[in-house]
């Protein structure tokens, strides 16, 4: 399974992450982007629902100096 930072950028079209994603965002991403990646990660993921895998991936998203939205 692809990592989850691949599929994020997959899903917005990026080449990279932010170099410093806490000052500069490279990108927005949308909640029902985010259940379609949690949704193929499910099975390496341990969260007990959709909503906690959701929010385990906008983090990875965050990290990367994306915004999330609806989360």
């Amino acid at each position: 399974m692809r990592p989850a930072s691949v599929l994020i950028k997959k899903a917005l079209g990026l080449a990279s992450g932010s170099k410093t994603p806490h000052s500069v965002k490279v990108g927005t991403i949308t909640r029902a982007q985010l259940e379609q990646i949690a949704t193929t990660k499910e099975p390496d993921l341990t969260a007990a629902d959709l909503d906690a895998a959701v929010r385990t991936i906008a983090g990875t998203a965050r990290s990367m100096g994306i915004l999330t939205e609806g989360v």
